[in-house]
C-alpha cells in the first residue's frame, strides 16, 4: 500500500490506503509549513486523504470542492483568523467535524469556538499521538474508541 500524490482541481491531495482513515477526508489548516507536513505524514500513515491550507481563503475553497470530514485548525492565522473561518465552515456545513489547534490557551476562546461546535482544543506544542489519538476518535464507535 503506497502512499499516492494527486493533484485534482489545483489541490494537492495526499492518498494512502488502509487505516482508520478509510475513506475520510482530513484538512489540515495551519500557517506553519512544518506542522502541516508533519500533521499530513501522520495522517496519511493512518489512510486519510489529506489536504492542506496555509491560510483561510485556500482553507474555505477546499471545504467547498471537497467537503472534508474533519479540519484540524490553527487559531491563529494571518489574514483571517481560525475562529472567522471556523465560522465559514460552519456556515457552509455544520457537519464537519473540528478540532482546534492553538499556542493561545484562552479561556474565552475555547468557550466560544466550543459553543461554535469544536470537538476538542490542543495547546501547542501537542503530543502528536494524543492528536491523532483524537482525530481517530471521531471515526470510530463509542465503543472502539482509545485514549493516550
Amino acid at each position: 500500500m503506497a502512499n499516492k500524490v494527486v493533484i485534482e482541481n489545483g489541490f494537492v491531495r495526499y492518498l494512502f490506503r488502509g487505516g482508520i482513515g478509510l475513506n475520510k477526508k482530513l484538512l489540515i489548516v495551519d500557517d506553519q509549513t512544518g506542522i502541516r507536513i508533519l500533521l499530513t505524514e501522520v495522517f496519511n500513515a493512518e489512510g486519510y486523504t489529506t489536504f492542506q491550507a496555509s491560510n483561510g481563503r485556500l482553507a474555505l475553497e477546499i471545504v467547498k470542492k471537497e467537503a472534508p470530514d474533519l479540519v484540524l485548525l490553527d487559531m491563529k492565522i494571518p489574514g483571517m483568523d481560525g475562529l472567522d473561518i471556523l465560522r465559514h465552515i460552519k456556515q457552509m456545513d455544520e457537519s464537519i467535524k473540528v478540532i482546534m489547534m492553538t499556542a493561545y490557551g484562552e479561556l474565552d476562546m475555547i468557550k466560544e469556538t466550543t459553543e461554535l461546535g469544536v470537538l476538542e482544543h490542543f495547546t501547542k506544542p501537542f503530543d502528536i499521538d494524543e492528536l491523532r489519538i483524537a482525530v481517530n476518535n471521531q471515526f470510530l464507535a463509542p465503543n472502539e474508541r482509545r485514549f493516550g
